[in-house]
């Protein structure tokens, strides 16, 4: 019978560590690439949902320009120019 032949026990334990180390690690950025993802889509989202208002607004008021802290509407400058 073949003796099997083994590391040190402390060995072991540190090899053991710094594998749940890194599986660690990698568990983070899976968690990451996910919530990633999710914030992309709800940027995405929100785009599209800041879009649509936009589009409702320039149907009533027309072609404007509307600063988002007072809600004051000027005229589109560069359609002057044009």
């Amino acid at each position: 019978m073949t003796k099997v032949k083994k590391i040190k026990k402390d060995e072991l334990i540190k090899l053991q560590e710094l594998f749940k180390n890194f599986n660690a690690y990698k568990l983070k950025l899976g968690e990451l690439e996910i919530e990633k993802h999710l914030l992309l889509h709800n940027s995405s989202n929100a785009q599209l949902e800041l879009q649509n208002y936009q589009e409702k607004l320039s149907n009533e008021y027309g072609d404007v320009v509307i600063n988002i802290n007072d809600g004051k509407i000027l005229e589109n400058e560069l359609d002057k120019k044009n």
